[in-house]
């Protein structure tokens, strides 16, 4: 009677799952994309004697692009992760990981599989990072450029290339330097060198190439530039350090990220005039210490059980008004060099500060990525302000 019993339910399973298993199969081969949506699931009264006892909190096994679930259907998957956490689970109601852990990069989407590492470590695939250096450099070539005219596009265009080697360069460097940190942190162990994947003298390698190449944008700027620019190296090299040495490393990145602001009216008028250049830098280092504050939130826990210090630490609960004197500072900075485009971009910034949920790693970093914008808007500013001179 048992055996009548098991003998009915495998044909009832068979067909019931079998055609929708096989179909889903199909379909997510040839669209890995499609591997996180809904599909077909078989009777769940037919897998009772069989289903393994899983909680809704056990990972699913899972090989390189094949994941088994509950009903031993076969799913064409790619992660970007190599296990997932209950977090994953809970953050999507206990159905399955949630979808910005599952994200994929276009990195393994669409580059040869030798090459990722390295695109990796420059971070190709987060290009907020680029935006938050390259925008200074615009605000400073917009305000050196003549009333009534536009600014000069072809040195935009070569700060923005330069912006995406020298963010690629640092990461690379940063990598490097705290590979031995990153492997205690959850969100950096899976960073290229840190996880093994790439070796330290691969990355050095990569490094020098990357720098070479800045040297190549470099050489096309007057003397006075050149210096200009090769002095914030020192900057980038050191910058990674200050997290082991001081509560104030993102002041430092403000120094650093912002060199543009300097760098941007040297190109364009082959000197600094400090009464324009100096507030405007000021300004960015101001609005650097709000946006990276926020983003040193994520970290607070793993930077204090590992021991690297960080604003976000130093200030604690205080955060939210030390971030406000910082934004207001930034903005009354910008307004000292002699244009209010910062009034339109204040509001943004207020946005951020009074918003943003410091215990929430999703919305601190959502609130992160959201200054593109306000570096937009400080531009859009400027750009009109001398078109209307």
């Amino acid at each position: 009677m048992a055996w009548y019993w098991v003998g009915g339910a495998s044909r009832r399973l068979r067909k019931s799952s079998l055609s929708s298993s096989t179909l889903y199969l199909s379909r997510s081969i040839f669209n890995p994309l499609l591997s996180t949506t809904s599909h077909p699931t078989p009777n769940r009264n037919y897998l009772k004697p069989f289903r393994p006892q899983y909680n809704r909190f056990t990972p699913i096994p899972t090989l390189e692009f094949f994941k088994f679930d509950w009903g031993f259907r076969v799913v064409a998957h790619i992660s970007s992760s190599v296990k997932e956490s209950k977090e994953n689970w809970s953050g999507n109601g206990g159905l399955g990981p949630s979808p910005s852990k599952s994200e994929v990069s276009w990195i393994d989407l669409y580059l040869p599989k030798h090459s990722r590492p390295f695109a990796h470590l420059a971070r190709l695939d987060k290009p907020i990072g680029t935006w938050l250096l390259a925008w200074p450099c615009m605000w400073s070539i917009t305000l050196a450029a003549s009333p009534g005219h536009f600014p000069d596009f072809k040195m935009m265009l070569l700060f923005g290339c330069g912006a995406l080697l020298l963010r690629g360069a640092g990461c690379t460097i940063n990598d490097l330097l705290d590979w031995d940190i990153d492997t205690k942190v959850e969100r950096t162990k899976l960073r290229p060198v840190a996880s093994g994947l790439l070796p330290p003298f691969q990355g050095l390698s990569f490094l020098g190439f990357q720098l070479l190449l800045g040297l190549g944008i470099l050489l096309q700027l007057n003397n006075y530039s050149r210096i200009l620019g090769a002095s914030s190296l020192l900057l980038v090299f050191s910058y990674p350090l200050m997290k082991r040495l001081t509560f104030w490393p993102q002041a430092y990145l403000g120094l650093t990220f912002n060199w543009g602001a300097l760098l941007g009216w040297a190109v364009v008028k082959g000197s600094l005039d400090p009464a324009i250049v100096l507030p405007l830098y000021i300004s960015g280092v101001f609005w650097t210490l709000v946006y990276d504050t926020i983003y040193a939130h994520q970290d607070k826990e793993d930077d204090l059980r590992v021991g690297v210090k960080s604003t976000a630490l130093r200030f604690g609960d205080s955060t939210k008004e030390w971030i406000t004197g910082f934004g207001i500072a930034s903005i009354s900075s910008l307004a000292l060099s002699g244009f209010n485009a910062g009034i339109a971009a204040s509001g943004q910034l207020a946005w951020q500060i009074w918003t943003v949920d410091l215990s929430s790693h999703a919305d601190c970093n959502r609130k992160f990525v959201s200054n593109k914008w306000f570096g937009a808007i400080i531009f859009s500013g400027i750009l009109f302000g001398r078109l209307s001179s």
